[in-house]
């Protein structure tokens, strides 16, 4: 029996990754583990391993192969559109349609309404008095805002929204509840995009509907999955980043203090934030098309790899020193948005995001401090890592 890690997501402490892979890069970094039923994967650990597989069109993404090592033991939720769980050439055709919404340029065009929202919620914190949770209140909304703005969601509808798409991400929840949070938010945006079909605005849903499903590059079904996969990650991904990079910062205030001292690091220590912390923790999973070698190890056609982001990004053969936080480091080589094919579709608007809101953040309330240890607060079995809440006061 091969050797058992704990069930992905592995439980880790708040900024740092699960102990059993800090240990398995260097002493077991291409090996099994056990899941559910009989499936035994590979475990990817180190660096360039983990970048050779994300790269291999031999690694299929297809969660519906059999063998795939999914998160369940029970089919996962299953709708058109869903590019994580697509190959070429429908995941070409699909991602093609979204690149223009997300490229370098768009996202600079977005910077100062970023910039506004991030203002007008730091605004919205201090009537709160000296204290208040900041997920509540900063994390949480600002980059749900802007998606919202970006896709043409009304805004309105946010507790819908982040409920169901806190249920699709609580793999803890179990399969029933993962797949009926999805499927809520894909019934609401289907019916968001047909009215959007009768009467567009200047948003990204209305040019799926105007564009791709009207002159039929699209289904309507394939647009609004690919709407739930932006609304989902759009936000969980970014407020955990927002939140535990704030407790970074605050826990190494010598990094802080050069943070504030130098603007010109903001975009480097935003990158080595996204190493560190790697939040995006129950691997990326693949399964082999056909027999691949890997560091000396044939995988063979049929066998799932789990691929161990936050262990790769602590590999000390990719950075020196990978667990000290440097904010000088050079950590723009980072997987804390993948590699590959189905590397991060937004990362430009997370970056953007996370460059303006958390030096304002620390600009605008520069006596923040942690109120309780967050540790109290961390999520349980979500496949982002996070917190419900952070109390903080100034």
């Amino acid at each position: 029996m091969p050797p058992t890690l704990p069930s992905l997501p592995a439980e880790r402490p708040l900024l740092d990754p699960a102990a059993e892979y800090r240990s398995w890069i260097t002493e077991r970094p291409l090996d099994r583990i056990a899941l559910w039923g009989d499936l035994t994967p590979w475990l990817v650990t180190r660096y360039d391993d983990a970048r050779a597989v994300l790269s291999d069109a031999r690694f299929s993404s297809e969660n519906v192969r059999p063998g795939f090592p999914g998160l369940q033991p029970t089919t996962p939720p299953r709708t058109p559109g869903q590019l994580f769980a697509m190959d070429p050439p429908d995941h070409t055709r699909l991602r093609r349609m979204l690149i223009p919404e997300f490229t370098f340029r768009r996202v600079e065009q977005l910077r100062p309404a970023i910039g506004r929202i991030t203002a007008e919620l730091i605004d919205g914190l201090e009537a709160q008095g000296r204290s208040a949770d900041l997920v509540e209140h900063f994390t949480l909304p600002l980059p749900l805002l802007v998606i919202c703005e970006l896709l043409g969601v009304p805004y309105s509808d946010r507790q819908f929204i982040h409920r169901q798409a806190a249920a699709f991400a609580t793999v803890s929840a179990g399969p029933e509840a993962m797949r009926a949070g999805w499927g809520a938010l894909f019934g609401y945006l289907q019916e968001l995009l047909a009215a959007k079909a009768v009467t567009p605005s200047d948003d990204l849903m209305s040019r799926l509907a105007t564009e791709r499903v009207a002159t039929g590059e699209a289904t309507a079904a394939e647009a609004a999955g690919l709407l739930v996969q932006l609304l989902i990650a759009g936000h969980e991904t970014t407020a955990g980043m927002l939140s535990l990079g704030t407790v970074a910062l605050l826990r190494h205030p010598e990094q802080l203090a050069a943070l504030r001292a130098d603007d010109s690091l903001v975009p480097g220590a935003i990158e080595e934030l996204l190493r560190y912390l790697t939040i995006v923790h129950v691997g990326m999973r693949r399964i082999a098309t056909e027999d691949v070698e890997i560091a000396g190890v044939t995988i063979r056609a049929g066998e799932g790899v789990v691929v161990a982001l936050q262990a790769a990004n602590r590999d000390p053969a990719a950075f020196a020193d990978p667990d000290t936080l440097d904010l000088t480091r050079a950590a723009d080589r980072h997987l804390a948005f993948g590699h590959g094919l189905h590397h991060c579709l937004g990362q430009s608007l997370a970056r953007a995001e996370l460059q303006i809101a958390l030096p304002m953040l620390f600009e605008r309330l520069p006596g923040l401090k942690l109120a309780k240890e967050p540790e109290e607060f961390a999520f349980a079995g979500r496949a982002v890592h996070g917190v419900e809440r952070l109390p903080v006061a100034w």
